[in-house]
């Protein structure tokens, strides 16, 4: 439970930090494209509203979201794109308002789930605390889309560690959604860590496939926010090399990524 608690309030520092940003730009702003193809800045807050409200819902009224199941298998290609256009179309003042409630709201019904039990969702069901460090992981996705709309930097954070570890652990699934078979072995993973000193990392010593590099890069890798030849990453072995062309972090299809050189 101790653990669960951390990773909810990464969650929700993670959504205070990215409504810092937008809390205080003019409602015109919020229709700027952001890099993501068609999206404004409204449609990043409005999909990570309709994901929060999704996410509750498999939590209090899971009959509910199987009926969603349902829906977004009719739609697979543009489900998502959908709920963020709903929410996109709301005055800037209302949508914030809403994510801010529901967002709360999810957080309060993720500490009610029993350990244990796993919460029905669009990729393979998932325990509370994989729950909340996809929801930190998607609000610092979008959030970095909100940032680079707005030429705003963001500092790296001790944040970026879960969403590490959920880009490593999805290693396997990235290969598949890609019509891959996964490598056999592990891999070593050395990350810097926002410090600039520390190093976090994942696998054995001795492994044969490393990937090596910033923190920072391989979350914008992992997340699909920058094509890797943009970042510091370093991949020793073919199976590496060949993983940090597709690696995703988040469930769903196989992401199309961006284009080199757009950061």
């Amino acid at each position: 439970m101790v653990e669960l608690q951390r990773f909810i309030d990464d969650m929700r520092a993670e959504s205070e930090s990215l409504d810092a940003l937008v809390a205080g730009i003019p409602d015109s702003r919020w229709a700027e494209p952001t890099p993501a193809e068609g999206w404004t800045i409204a449609h990043q807050i409005g999909h990570l509203l309709w994901t929060d409200e999704a996410a509750l819902q498999a939590i209090t009224n899971p009959d509910g979201f199987t009926e969603q199941l349902t829906v977004a298998a009719s739609n697979p290609a543009g489900f998502v794109d959908a709920g963020a256009e709903e929410h996109a179309q709301r005055p800037p003042a209302e949508l914030l308002a809403n994510w801010r409630t529901t967002r709360a709201r999810l957080a309060e019904a993720l500490m009610t789930v029993p350990p244990g039990q796993k919460i029905l969702w669009y990729g393979p069901p998932m325990k509370a605390a994989s729950m909340a460090t996809a929801r930190l992981m998607e609000t610092w996705a979008h959030g970095q889309d909100v940032a680079d709309a707005l030429s705003v930097s963001r500092k790296p954070t001790e944040r970026l560690r879960s969403i590490a570890h959920l880009g490593v652990r999805t290693r396997d699934f990235a290969f598949v959604v890609n019509g891959l078979t996964p490598p056999a072995e592990e891999f070593r993973v050395e990350l810097t860590a926002p410090d600039g000193v520390s190093l976090w990392v994942w696998g054995p010593e001795d492994a044969v496939q490393r990937v090596t590099g910033p923190a920072e890069d391989f979350c914008l890798l992992v997340t699909q926010r920058a094509h890797r030849q943009d970042l510091a990453l370093v991949a020793t072995g073919p199976e590496a090399g060949a993983w940090l062309d597709i690696a995703q972090a988040f469930a769903g299809p196989a992401g199309g990524g961006r284009e080199a050189g757009s950061r």
